[in-house]
């Protein structure tokens, strides 16, 4: 027979095993997130909030800004951030990246990089010199290696700024002069013909939605375009993309890979259904490389709104 004591002892193990087996059963919480861990991942000093969510900052007082001819403190809105919260049993990040115009295309690569996604592009001051962007960004999965991307996306605009203390004013390379270019070639490549207007080759693409309970289309501005402008030996193409929430971060990609700059991601419209964003770029190189660029954003586009049906 087993003893009291043995058996007392075999109850309490039993009653610990469980205990242990429950609470790795237990997702994570915004509690959860440790501050110390997120801080060694990125490098950057973290404070847990009172809501348990773990946020990092950097002040980007490396280029001093003026705003309508004043001396703009980082304190006063110059400041990049993230923020680390649970998401079911992992975690979730949410930030904004100050980003000078020579610095968005690293910033922009290295999150990609990272597994991050980009959520927004804009400006958040006028008159501001030198011009100021605002790059958003987001993901989802475990902490620290989310923090890791936040640090490799600041790492890479502290490297543009390493190499050139002063921001660009430009993009660098020849510059395209006036002419025309081979709107039947770009047509047959991209897919879709292009109208030239004043040597320009312009294709748009419509789509559609929904807004106050009636159709609207490309002529209300829901529409993708691009325009070729210079000659076949050196264009530059301009245009945006209109992208359900789905295919922004594909389209992205495919834009960054095809050498493309992405200049802006926001919204046009409010309460269209579904919601629709436009990301703005701009290219340089010979046209049909361009075109060639250009078809395979549509590609990855179309590869995405196939991969939700």
């Amino acid at each position: 027979m087993i003893s009291h004591f043995c058996r007392q002892h075999f109850n309490q193990m039993a009653r610990f095993l469980v205990l242990v087996f429950c609470m790795a059963a237990v997702p994570v919480h915004a509690g959860d997130i440790d501050p110390v861990r997120i801080r060694e991942a990125s490098g950057a000093e973290a404070k847990k909030q009172p809501d348990g969510v773990v946020r990092i900052g950097w002040s980007r007082t490396d280029v001093p800004v003026e705003v309508d001819g004043m001396r703009l403190p980082p304190t006063a809105g110059l400041g990049s951030w993230a923020a680390f919260a649970p998401m079911g049993d992992a975690a979730m990040v949410m930030g904004d990246t100050v980003v000078f115009e020579d610095e968005v295309d690293a910033a922009m690569d290295a999150a990609f990089k990272a597994g991050l996604d980009v959520t927004g592009l804009h400006n958040h001051f006028f008159f501001d010199q030198p011009k100021a962007c605002f790059m958003h960004i987001g993901g989802h999965g475990e902490p620290t290696r989310l923090a890791a991307g936040v640090k490799a996306v600041w790492d890479a605009i502290k490297a543009v700024r390493k190499s050139q203390p002063e921001p660009a004013t430009g993009f660098g390379g020849p510059v395209p002069v006036a002419g025309s270019v081979d709107a039947d070639a770009i047509g047959k490549i991209v897919g879709h013909a292009a109208e030239v207007n004043a040597g320009i080759a312009k294709i748009t693409i419509g789509r559609e939605a929904r807004m106050h309970g009636e159709r609207v289309g490309a002529s209300m501005g829901l529409t993708t375009w691009v325009a070729f402008s210079g000659s076949d030996q050196l264009a530059t193409a301009d245009g945006d993309v209109i992208m359900s929430a789905g295919e922004v971060q594909l389209v992205l990609r495919a834009l960054r890979q095809a050498k493309f700059h992405v200049v802006a991601l926001h919204n046009h419209m409010i309460g269209e259904q579904p919601a629709f964003y436009f990301v703005h770029f701009w290219g340089k190189g010979p046209a049909l490389e361009l075109a060639h660029g250009f078809r395979r954003v549509l590609d990855a586009q179309q590869a995405a709104a196939l991969a939700r049906s």
